[in-house]
């Protein structure tokens, strides 16, 4: 996909940005075109090579994300009790980079804390997946990211009942 300066994209790791300027580079004696990507108070370089779709994709679509609020309401899908285990399913799981993705991951993690505490991983990729969810949620549906917190929280209340 070809993107230009002003595109809002998610980016499969740190979630919501804006493209904000395009640079062809020499690395290595190739030569690339890079997307500077603008995420809160970062800027990261995306090489526009075979992995783009893989790592850059456009914020889902307000009437796609009403979809996904099922998977948010529903009861999570186990989690391995191994930390190890659990670690290697979660980044499988995100690996694709779609809301979709994030919502189970999201409504999992939740769900898991209710039985067991959250190790530092776990806690890790629940505030990421939650950042990420936030700041796609919020450009989806044109609203304040204060909004869209409130509007996921209503959701995973079922999730969230013995914190």
């Amino acid at each position: 996909m070809n993107y230009k300066i002003g595109d809002p994209v998610m980016h499969w790791t740190y979630g919501f940005g804006k493209i904000v300027g395009l640079e062809e580079r020499d690395l290595f004696g190739k030569t690339t075109l890079y997307y500077a990507v603008k995420l809160h108070d970062l800027t990261i370089w995306v090489p526009a090579d075979e992995k783009l779709n893989d790592r850059l994709r456009p914020p889902t679509p307000a009437a796609d994300f009403k979809a996904l609020f099922k998977i948010l309401t529903s009861p999570g899908d186990p989690l391995p009790e191994d930390r190890h285990e659990r670690k290697l399913h979660l980044v499988e799981r995100l690996k694709d980079g779609r809301a979709e993705s994030m919502c189970r991951v999201l409504r999992d993690l939740l769900s898991f804390q209710q039985i067991k505490s959250l190790n530092e991983n776990d806690q890790y990729y629940l505030k990421r997946v939650q950042a990420s969810l936030l700041g796609e949620w919020g450009f989806s549906f044109s609203i304040p990211p204060t909004q869209a917190a409130t509007d996921l929280n209503s959701l995973l209340n079922p999730h969230l009942s013995a914190d």
